[in-house]
């Protein structure tokens, strides 16, 4: 399954994507791996974000961390999908609206 440039892609396309490419290497690899290569895909995410003046590598470093962390997800069977919409399919998992009213110093 490959999607073509421009088209939208699902939570569940792109975990099936992410599952197809890289199961066997990221079952091998274990949760605990996995969550390191993450960790150092943050890590290279949060330099990005520093550096603040380059699309493309922000662009990068984002769909690195979102394919990493659908690994582990893959790997500890997660449907993201259904995950995202348990949590946050009916509103702000704090207060319940659909945009948030919560103090700014709470983590919803």
């Amino acid at each position: 399954m490959a999607f073509p440039p421009n088209d939208d892609i699902s939570f569940r396309d792109f975990q099936t994507l992410i599952r197809n490419m890289y199961y066997e290497k990221d079952a091998q690899r274990g949760v605990s791996g996995t969550f390191m290569w993450l960790m150092e895909e943050m890590g290279e995410l949060a330099a990005a974000l520093r550096a603040g003046n380059d699309r493309d590598n922000l662009e990068e470093e984002f769909a690195d961390v979102l394919a990493w962390l659908t690994t582990i997800a893959n790997v500890a069977e997660i449907d993201l999908t259904a995950a995202v919409q348990k949590k946050y399919g009916r509103g702000c998992p704090g207060c319940g609206h659909l945009v948030c009213t919560c103090a700014m110093e709470e983590k919803p």
